[in-house]
C-alpha cells in the first residue's frame, strides 16, 4: 500500500475512532452520573461500574487523536490491527450489554467497524511488507 493510501486509511480510522468514542462517552458520562440513556440500565445499581465504559471510551479518543496527528509510518498499521482485535473481542465477549441496553444496532456497527479495520490493517501491513521486501531485491 502507498505512503498516501496507508495514510487515508490511518486518518480514516482515526476518525472513526473519534466520533465512536465521543459518543461512547456522552452515553456513559450520562449513564454514570445523571441515570439517563441506554447505559442507565446497567449502571442504575451501580453507577461507579461506568468507569470501565468511560476509561474505554476516553483511551480510544485518545488514540483517535494521536492517530489524526502523527506522521505515517507502515508500523501503525499493526498497532491498529491489535487496538481493534482489543476492542471488537471486547464487544463481542459483552455482547450481553448491549442487549441489556437496547442498542444492538450500536452493537452491530462498532463490531463490524473493529473487524473490518482489522482486516484493512492487516491487508496494508501485509501489502507494506511485500513492497519493502519487492524494492530490496
Amino acid at each position: 500500500m502507498s505512503p498516501f493510501y496507508g495514510n487515508l486509511l490511518v486518518r480514516f480510522n482515526a476518525g472513526f475512532l473519534m466520533l465512536a468514542s465521543a459518543g461512547g462517552l456522552f452515553t456513559d458520562i450520562a449513564g454514570s452520573f445523571f441515570g439517563r440513556g441506554p447505559e442507565a440500565i446497567l449502571l442504575g445499581d451501580a453507577p461507579g461500574t461506568g468507569i470501565g465504559f468511560i476509561e474505554a471510551h476516553g483511551l480510544a479518543l485518545i488514540i483517535g487523536v494521536t492517530l489524526w496527528r502523527i506522521a505515517y509510518s507502515r508500523n501503525w498499521h499493526a498497532v491498529l490491527a491489535a487496538v481493534h482485535v482489543l476492542l471488537g473481542t471486547a464487544n463481542l465477549l459483552f455482547w450481553q450489554f448491549f442487549i441489556a441496553a437496547d442498542v444492538l444496532v450500536v452493537g452491530y456497527v462498532t463490531t463490524a467497524a473493529h473487524w473490518l479495520f482489522v482486516v484493512a490493517h492487516l491487508a496494508a501491513l501485509t501489502g507494506s511488507t511485500r513492497l519493502a521486501a519487492q524494492s530490496s531485491h
